[in-house]
């Protein structure tokens, strides 16, 4: 299955399918009490940036491709890579905040609120008008229908999602946008000429990314891009929220910098920044950016070659495309969090979240290479909702097949998978890059770094 699936990310890209032999798949589903095909999925996700990055490599190199392998179990622990982080021997405080989860509504329903961000639980305090009181919140949200009280919380600022079961949300116009999109757009959005890749030693030496993302997807494209060779520079911001365990585990192989763009002169920092880079990745909800001059077309004109990477929540169509979206509500609005029962919960992993960032990683690769044979500029789009779909259509593992299937790795098998690293915020123990490749073996070169911890300018 992941090689019949990798084979369907090629030709969506246009690309051609390995050689027999050339890409190995090791390991299968289930590797943790989920019936989705969480690891199958993220496998032929990854086994797709190896082909892209070896093709970029014989761009490059002039030489062959090259022979790649993906464990499906070290995969299906990428996608919660954040569990095996560990800072001087500890691991870090957690970060899922207790005013989110699920809610009861009216009719026996459940509303899953998300308000890991400060903006977004208040959002909700003031909806349900309590205080920030799990009980009091729960004992208010049970007098809403969940329709309402789901669009009246986005209509305040915050995020929730009415948890359906797969046949209710088949019905739902969303949905039906969903399905019409592309899992991953490739397009070119203005001229430019051909850029030869300049010189060095692994696929992607020399590109210059900023990474305009939080929380998971967006950053999890730039660790890998890193990992394969990027100059990836993180943009954040010391007004907007953090979630400091997710900052480290996908700071791995980045610089990072702080710009206030509500101010003039920082804005025209990330302008500055933006004409030396190669790659523009953000994942502000729709039109945010836009608005402040960096629209893809914007960037595009500024920087005749780029490519740009844009994640939303729900793609750019139907009623929600301009809505907020995290992982855990699109597993709850799709009904992938009735998978095991009538009462929701979440997955194990989360695989949409880091399936949509090896997504946004497979599509700047070939993009690159695309500028690299015949220039142009070109915007990547990948959207949470659509990888959950994509995910979903892998079809479910049978009850017998994860019965007893353990909650963790054995102890032994996570100390094969992780490594350490010297770090600012000291020793740094997380997992190493799951896909190998013959010539170019992935690895970082960079330690995880708090927030800002660097100037705002290329290396």
């Amino acid at each position: 299955m992941p090689a019949s699936a990798l084979g369907e990310l090629l030709r969506m890209a246009g690309m051609d399918e390995p050689a027999p032999g050339e890409v190995v798949f090791t390991g299968a589903d289930p590797v943790f009490p989920t019936r989705y095909r969480v690891g199958t999925a993220g496998a032929a996700a990854l086994a797709a940036i190896g082909v892209a990055a070896s093709e970029l490599w014989r761009l490059r190199s002039g030489g062959g491709r090259q022979r790649l392998g993906v464990d499906i179990r070290a995969t299906a622990a990428s996608l919660r890579s954040s569990r095996y982080l560990r800072v001087n021997g500890a691991p870090p405080s957690e970060v899922w905040d207790p005013m989110s989860g699920f809610y009861p509504v009216a009719g026996d329903r459940w509303l899953s609120i998300h308000s890991n961000f400060t903006a977004h639980r208040k959002a909700m305090l003031r909806v349900l008008g309590t205080a920030a009181d799990r009980a009091a919140a729960e004992e208010a949200s049970r007098r809403w229908d969940g329709n309402e009280l789901e669009d009246a919380i986005h209509a305040a600022g915050g995020c929730a999602g009415l948890a359906r079961q797969p046949a209710e949300w088949a019905l739902h116009p969303q949905s039906a946008a969903v399905a019409a999109q592309p899992l991953i757009e490739i397009t070119r959005i203005g001229d430019a000429p051909a850029e030869p890749l300049r010189a060095g030693e692994r696929p992607l030496s020399g590109v210059r990314m900023l990474d305009l993302t939080r929380v998971l997807a967006g950053p999890t494209c730039g660790r890998t891009l890193a990992e394969h060779g990027a100059d990836v520079l993180k943009i954040g911001a010391a007004h907007i929220p953090d979630m400091k365990i997710t900052e480290i585990d996908t700071g791995v192989g980045k610089l990072s910098a702080l710009l206030d763009l509500r101010k003039p002169d920082e804005l025209a920092t990330l302008r500055e920044l933006l004409r030396e880079a190669d790659v523009f990745s953000q994942s502000y909800r729709p039109g945010t950016l836009a608005a402040r001059g960096f629209s893809p077309e914007d960037a595009a004109r500024l920087r005749p070659g780029v490519v740009c990477v844009s994640l939303s929540a729900w793609g750019g169509t139907g009623p929600w495309r301009n809505r907020r979206g995290f992982d855990s509500i699109v597993q709850t609005v799709s009904g992938m969090a009735f998978e095991h029962g009538s009462k929701p919960r979440y997955l194990p992993v989360s695989a949409i979240d880091h399936v949509s960032g090896y997504l946004m990683a497979f599509g700047t690769i070939v993009a690159l290479g695309r500028r690299a044979r015949e220039g142009g500029s070109w915007l990547v789009r990948v959207s949470l909702a659509r990888t959950g779909r994509w995910i979903m259509d892998f079809g479910n593992l049978a009850d017998a097949a994860i019965a007893g299937v353990a909650a963790e790795l054995p102890a032994q098998e996570i100390e094969r998978l992780t490594t350490e690293i010297d770090a600012p915020v000291g020793r740094v123990r997380h997992l190493k890059p799951v896909l190998s490749m013959s010539e170019t073996q992935p690895r970082w070169t960079r330690p995880p770094v708090p927030a800002g911890y660097h100037r705002a300018c290329w290396p």
